[in-house]
């Protein structure tokens, strides 16, 4: 069966999970509007494009290519990045909600997570290096043999993150939020002072 491929394309105010999404590459395109919660993305490639006010929370990800895809507000909760394609894996995150997803061993360098959530989001042994979680509330996020050196966490709100288990030459924290790299230590920590 030959891949579909689309280049250009928007698609707006569509419900995948009524109409299906067609197995191919996407090249530029736009999904502005539209339901994936559900469907399943498995082997479809994107590059290049950019997903806005999308639902896609549970959305199967076997294979799935992200090349420079950019996701603004949207709800993306449970997704399982780790299934993805590795291979050139591109991604930045503007305003969504990214609770309860997975980035188990995924090279994100450099990626931006804005005035995102990512409670209880999976980042174990994730390559986080010079990320950037501008604005982003990390509750219950994992964060185990990651590398985040050069992250920058100045920002972010609720971070939970041991330093002995973790790579962080050069990581980045606010006197704010400096207290969530010394949680497992139960100290008490006076900012008002």
């Amino acid at each position: 069966m030959s891949q579909q491929y689309f280049e250009d394309a928007t698609f707006e105010k569509t419900d995948f999970r009524i109409t299906g999404l067609e197995r191919g590459n996407y090249d530029a395109c736009v999904f502005r509007n539209c339901d994936l919660s559900g469907v399943n993305l498995s082997g479809i490639s994107f590059t290049d494009c950019e997903f806005v006010h999308c639902n896609l929370s549970m959305a199967p990800l076997g294979n799935t290519v992200f090349q420079s895809v950019i996701f603004r507000d949207c709800k993306m909760l449970g997704l399982h990045f780790d299934q993805c394609n590795e291979f050139g894996l591109s991604v930045t995150f503007f305003n969504c909600l990214l609770n309860n997803a997975s980035f188990f061993k995924r090279k994100l360098k450099k990626t931006l997570f804005r005035d995102c959530q990512l409670k209880e989001t999976d980042f174990t042994e994730t390559d986080l290096t010079e990320a950037v979680f501008d604005r982003c509330e990390l509750s219950n996020a994992s964060f185990v043999k990651s590398n985040l050196e050069k992250a920058d966490f100045r920002t972010a709100l609720n971070i939970g993150i041991d330093p002995e288990q973790n790579r962080m030459k050069k990581a980045k924290f606010s006197i704010y939020n400096v207290e969530g790299l010394l949680l497992k230590y139960n100290l008490q920590i006076d900012t008002k002072i």
